[in-house]
C-alpha cells in the first residue's frame, strides 16, 4: 500500500495533467463557425428553415452525444446571422403597412400602391415558407 502522501502526490499529479489535455483539447475545439450568409431576405429566410430543420434533426437523437451538441452550436452561427438578417429588413415592415392600411383608407391610389410595392416586395420573401 503506497503512503498517504504519495497517493496525494499522484492524485494532484493526475490531476494536473487532466487539466493541461483538457486545455490542449479546448484549443482544437473551434470557438467559432463561419456563418452562410445572408446577404439578403430571401436567403436569410431560406437558411432560417433550412437550418431551423437541421437542428430539428439533431435534436430528435436520443441520446445527445457531445457531437449533436457541437453539431447544434456550428448551426446556431448561420441561425444568428439568419435572424439578424430578418429583424432589420422587417423593422420598418409595421410602419410600411401603416402606410398602406391608412393609404386604402383615403381617395389616394398612388399612395396606396407604392406603399403596397414596398410592403410587399418585403412580404412575398416568406411565400412558400409554409411548406416543407
Amino acid at each position: 500500500m503506497m503512503p498517504l502522501v504519495q497517493n496525494r502526490s499522484l492524485l494532484c499529479i493526475s490531476l494536473a495533467t487532466a487539466i493541461l489535455v483538457g486545455a490542449a483539447f479546448a484549443d482544437e475545439t473551434p470557438s467559432h463557425y463561419a456563418a452562410e450568409p445572408s446577404e439578403t431576405l430571401e436567403q436569410a429566410v431560406k437558411n432560417f428553415i433550412t437550418y431551423n430543420a437541421l437542428v430539428e434533426e439533431v435534436l430528435a437523437r436520443d441520446p445527445l452525444t457531445a457531437e449533436d451538441m457541437e453539431k447544434v452550436h456550428e448551426l446556431t452561427y448561420t441561425l444568428e446571422e439568419a435572424l439578424a438578417r430578418i429583424n432589420a429588413e422587417l423593422a420598418d415592415l409595421p410602419d410600411t403597412l401603416e402606410v398602406l392600411h391608412k393609404a386604402s383608407e383615403g381617395d389616394d391610389p398612388t399612395v396606396m400602391r407604392d406603399a403596397a410595392v414596398v410592403y410587399l416586395s418585403t412580404a412575398n420573401a416568406f411565400q412558400g415558407t409554409q411548406e416543407r
